[in-house]
């Protein structure tokens, strides 16, 4: 029980955080300029992605990225749907792609990196 708590506590809390933050309104003044809120978006979610990752990486590394990066882009469309209720914001379809494609790459970096961690010799 402590284990699931120690690998899940984490990508709930950023989950909880994302939503927390899409549910404010945006001022136009420091809205981010056209294009450059996919990179935020991307990154964003590639944090996601990777605690996923992270949650399920004892299923194998294949499996840990599948499933992190459906649930994390799974996760941004429901945001996108939240998003076009909230005031001064909207949904956008490249927005979930984003989301999507930063849940992917990283749950794949996290992989990555945790196979390079236990690779003797690798440091």
């Amino acid at each position: 029980m402590k284990r699931q708590l120690w690998l899940w506590a984490p990508p709930l809390a950023y989950a909880g955080l994302i939503f927390y933050l899409s549910s404010r309104p945006v001022p136009e003044a420091i809205a981010p300029p056209e294009g450059l809120d996919k990179v935020y978006h991307l990154a964003e979610y590639a944090v996601l992605g990777a605690l996923l990752a992270r949650a399920f990486l004892g299923a194998g590394a294949r499996t840990a990225i599948l499933w992190a990066g459906l649930l994390g882009a799974a996760y941004g469309l429901t945001d996108e749907v939240h998003q076009y209720f909230v005031p001064s914001r909207s949904a956008e379809v490249l927005d979930a792609v984003a989301d999507a494609a930063g849940s992917f790459l990283g749950a794949w970096l996290y992989a990555l990196a945790a196979r390079l961690a236990s690779t003797p010799g690798a440091r």
